[in-house]
């Protein structure tokens, strides 16, 4: 099979339970062959285990999963064919460089040459070639994980399972390291899986992201559409840096009434009064003459911008602005938005409304 039609993945209904504690509560997911897909959430939502159930490393209480249209359900690591490089990297410190990357292919029983053959191929792949000869004790952090990634590719896998694989790399190297992955994964032409609870990773790999929250997928799409239509509240307080300022609001007539700060208008009307919760992104706010009313709190530096902590009433907003306008603590301004920016969510199920 033609590398670019492989590695199409989909889980139907998945369920997995520790006793009687349910991690997953019927996943369903669908992802396209050579996709770089993320599993985005916070920690204890339940990404990591669907990554080991997609690997086999753990087996699952109602369900299937299909690689290629194959039911693999109950297969063991083995058969499915899929490569892991995880957090730790989990490499053999008393094999050299070369002996690690090739552990996969002596393992199915590969003759020597063919061997040193594919190995030197997976390692000028990722820029470690003059790497080969040493000891994982000898190299850093990057190189490591550079040589864990050679790993996992020697073998030509039909998917690529990363579980958080940049998290122990310094921030200037992670932005480094996650450019050269998204390059690799496309010029091999293999499906990525990678788990993350990094959102600024996520939005800069991802062809599209699913999110997780406690053990349900809430969300598909592209990052663009994530970021722009969240279609759910807890999305929406997610994703973003700084994520979306929520708000308890009352949508009344084309009025939202923030607390006793004012009102907004939208220019929709509501289906009769309701309680709402309002999203607005700290780039969408606006300091003018008339609006909302508010308090500064804190205002961080960011070099080229700036962050401004403000509490409307007792809830607390971020305003970020490249604007270097004048605001102190303790400054009484006004606040506004235009009526596009405005994102409502339900406020007892927080789905979207609008």
């Amino acid at each position: 099979m033609n590398q670019s039609h492989r590695g199409g993945v989909s889980l139907q209904g998945v369920v997995k339970r520790h006793g009687a504690l349910t991690v997953l509560h019927g996943v369903d997911l669908d992802i396209e062959p050579g996709e770089f897909f993320v599993l985005l959430g916070p920690s204890g939502s339940g990404k990591t285990t669907t990554l080991r159930v997609l690997a086999g490393l753990e087996s699952i209480s109602a369900g299937r999963v299909l690689l290629d249209a194959q039911d693999v359900t109950h297969q063991d690591p083995g058969e499915r064919d899929v490569a892991m490089v995880f957090q730790s990297y989990a490499l053999y410190p008393h094999m050299t460089v070369a002996q690690n990357i090739g552990f996969p292919l002596k393992m199915v029983g590969q003759g020597a040459q063919a061997i040193a053959l594919a190995v030197a191929d997976a390692a000028a792949k990722v820029s470690i070639g003059h790497l080969l000869d040493r000891r994982p004790g000898q190299l850093s952090g990057g190189q490591q994980q550079r040589v864990a990634l050679a790993r996992a590719i020697v073998r030509e896998p039909r998917l690529f399972l990363l579980d958080e694989p940049l998290s122990n790399l310094d921030a200037r190297l992670r932005m480094e390291t996650r450019v050269e992955l998204k390059k690799l994964q496309r010029s091999l032409g293999v499906t990525a899986v990678y788990v993350t609870h990094d959102q600024e990773e996520a939005m800069t790999l991802a062809d599209r992201i699913a999110i997780f929250m406690d053990g349900r997928i809430v969300q598909v799409g592209t990052p663009q559409g994530i970021f722009g239509r969240p279609s759910h509240a807890s999305v929406a307080g997610f994703i973003g840096t700084p994520p979306m300022n929520l708000l308890q609001a009352t949508w009344s007539g084309q009025q939202l009434q923030v607390g006793a700060a004012g009102l907004v208008d939208l220019g929709v009307a509501a289906p009769g009064e309701r309680a709402v919760t309002l999203g607005v992104r700290p780039g969408d706010l606006k300091i003018q003459a008339t609006g909302l009313a508010a308090e500064v709190e804190l205002v961080e530096e960011l070099g080229d911008s700036r962050i401004a902590i403000l509490h409307i009433g007792e809830q607390r907003v971020k305003l970020k602005t490249d604007h270097l306008i004048d605001l102190r603590e303790g400054d009484l301004v006004h606040l506004g938005f235009a009526a596009t920016a405005a994102h409502l969510f339900d406020r007892d199920s927080g789905d979207r409304l609008n």
